[in-house]
């Protein structure tokens, strides 16, 4: 297996690459996007909680594939035509971003109170409160379940490969198909995903044991 791994490295470490690299691009679309939906699902004004909530749930109520699928295949049909890795990167980022919105909601949600009540007496805007007061204290208790996800992302790049983006699993299924080591090659890619994920779930479950701490501090 060791000399199979060795001359299989190069395609796997490019796939690895493009693996991580669809990962943070994945995330950091996620992010704006969940907090952009977070912020518009506690609007005061109708209007636009409506057309937020509905496309939360839209994409809460679909499947990843199903959307990669969408925005890759049938989005041409109405002359908007993405490259293999826009769509992977977008599909990624619109999904997750409509999770991690109900997770900025619930972050802005805990901070008491009182903190908006400070805010007014003290003079400030709804913006000024909101971008000095409210998030950077809704962020310390959105981390760790961030993270979670950071990690569930990383994982669900693999789904990015039917779209033939050339991950990880991608390039796994390349080899396999030249070499017909099937339980080899995908036993090597199972073991590089293990590697990589519980290291950093560990790495989430210390960030929420320190924050945990943190806050009993106080």
């Amino acid at each position: 297996m060791l000399a199979d791994l060795i001359s299989w490295a190069p395609e796997l470490f490019e796939g690895l690459r493009l693996t991580v690299g669809m990962t943070f691009g994945g995330m950091a679309i996620a992010l704006v996007l969940g907090l952009l939906l977070a912020l518009g699902r506690i609007s005061p004004s109708a209007w636009l909680r409506a057309p937020v909530v509905v496309f939360v749930e839209l994409i809460r109520g679909s499947p990843l594939l199903l959307q990669l699928f969408y925005l890759y295949y049938v989005l041409p049909a109405f002359g908007l035509k993405l490259t293999p890795i826009e769509a992977g990167l977008l599909g990624l980022g619109i999904n997750y971003g409509a999770y991690l919105s109900e997770v900025f909601r619930a972050g802005i949600a805990a901070v008491s109170p009182g903190q908006r009540e400070a805010a007014e007496s003290l003079g400030m805007s709804g913006g000024q409160t909101m971008r000095f007061i409210i998030l950077p204290q809704a962020w310390r208790i959105v981390i760790p379940p961030t993270g979670n996800y950071f990690v569930s992302l990383f994982k669900d790049t693999a789904l990015v490969s039917t779209i033939s983006i050339a991950e990880l699993m991608f390039q796994g299924q390349l080899i396999a198909s030249d070499t017909f080591r099937y339980m080899r090659i995908y036993s090597i890619i199972f073991v590089i995903y293990v590697v990589i994920s519980i290291p950093a779930s560990m790495g989430v479950r210390w960030l929420e044991r320190h924050f945990n701490r943190s806050a009993a501090a106080r």
